[in-house]
């Protein structure tokens, strides 16, 4: 029995792409933002290697790092949760996707208004938890679908659950999803739905994501092609469109995720779990929330101990990210940054593996790992971290 755990911790940049200025991030480190809060404790990660990565300038410094560790640079367009992920498991999107910053075309909206019989209100890019602010007492009168965006490529409906039944919010995005196609096909369709009152309106966890099918092969289907399992845990589901998965545990929160991670550690299987911490990036980067960012950091390494206490001879923890989303940024969009990779396990060898571009060295690991054929331009780490 052989298991990888690999675990994104969205949005935990550690510092600006050499692209950065290209997307406007000249100069952000989701990392260092948050470790000037005086609730960052990072302690779990410091042992890991983190602050030894390339470029990370924070101390102290781990004297002996326990993990492989180093930091990647994405090759693909953009800088959004999908990309990320996908570049992960091996895609390289050479296209952004479309964005929409007046707002979504008149026919788009037409078509999305007759199918589903409802009037659309925004339509503009929006705060999440503004945008029911001051849409939600129209919304709950008028029934109609808050439709809006952001700087991601994303066509979002907010809905009060007492208006819209979640099943029928989950079936609009399914509408809006084969309508978002060609050259207008955002990366995610979400389901934003909430309940209260005006003035006191509240989004609840029950978010879905629906995203595009990966346009290529992933390690995911590679691994799931081969026999092995492919556990989603989180979003990642609804990221890759159920592509490749062999079991899904869907989470609301990061504590719901590493919840799901110590049971299924567990539990046999052989193969691959993949989870998504959601929570750095929708709770805390895009709200520009510092100290909350740096909080769910300490969590996450306060985790971390019991988790790798328990893991078996042949299991591998990967830690990384899929993007950066400084909340000491001047926007609440995500920025371009570096990710880091840390690789630990009683049969990893804790070198530094230094700094390299494409994510996707990360499915080319993880192939290597399970000796499986993944075609890919890059190398990985497995020659240097398997003893």
């Amino acid at each position: 029995m052989k298991r990888i755990f690999l675990i994104v911790l969205d949005s935990f940049g550690i510092g600006a792409a050499p692209d950065a200025g290209s997307y406007s991030d000249t100069g952000a480190n989701t990392l260092e933002s948050i470790s000037k809060s005086d609730l960052f404790c990072a302690d779990n990660l410091m042992d890991m290697g983190l602050f030894n990565i390339d470029g990370v300038d924070i101390s102290p410094k781990a004297q002996s790092p326990v993990a492989a560790y180093g930091r990647l640079s994405e090759k693909s367009a953009g800088k959004d949760t999908t990309t990320g992920h996908w570049e992960i498991a091996g895609i390289i999107s050479k296209d952004p996707m479309p964005t929409y910053p007046d707002g979504f075309p008149d026919d788009i909206i037409q078509q999305f208004s007759e199918q589903t019989g409802r009037k659309v209100l925004c339509n503009k890019p929006y705060s999440g938890t503004e945008v029911i602010k001051d849409y939600g007492a129209e919304q709950l009168e008028s029934g109609g679908l808050i439709v809006y965006t952001s700087a991601d490529s994303v066509f979002q409906i907010a809905a009060h659950t007492d208006v819209v039944p979640l099943e029928q919010l989950y079936e609009y995005c399914r509408i809006a999803r084969g309508i978002l196609t060609g050259k207008n096909a955002v990366s995610r369709v979400i389901a934003r739905p909430f309940t209260g009152t005006p003035g006191s309106f509240v989004r609840t966890a029950d978010r879905r994501d629906f995203s595009l099918e990966p346009p290529g092969v992933t390690i995911l289907d590679v691994l799931s092609g081969a026999g092995f399992d492919v556990i989603a845990v989180g979003k990642i589901t609804d990221i890759f469109a159920g592509r490749g998965i062999t079991r899904s545990v869907f989470t609301h929160s990061n504590n719901e995720g590493m919840s799901a991670a110590r049971e299924l550690l567990k539990e046999q299987f052989d193969g691959l779990c993949f989870i998504n911490l959601v929570d750095f990036d929708m709770l805390y980067g895009h709200r520009n929330d510092v100290d909350g960012y740096a909080k769910a950091i300490s969590e996450f390494d306060a985790f971390l101990p019991g988790f790798t206490e328990n893991m078996l001879e042949d299991d591998i923890l990967i830690i990384t990210a899929d993007h950066g989303c400084d909340p000491a940024d001047k926007s609440t969009d995500h920025t371009r940054e570096y990710i880091p990779v840390l690789i630990y396990g009683k049969k990893i060898r804790p070198v530094d593996l230094k700094t390299h571009a494409d994510f996707g060295n990360i499915a080319k690991t993880i192939a290597d790992i399970f000796n499986v054929d993944f075609e890919t331009q890059c190398e990985g780490f497995a020659g240097q971290i398997l003893s």
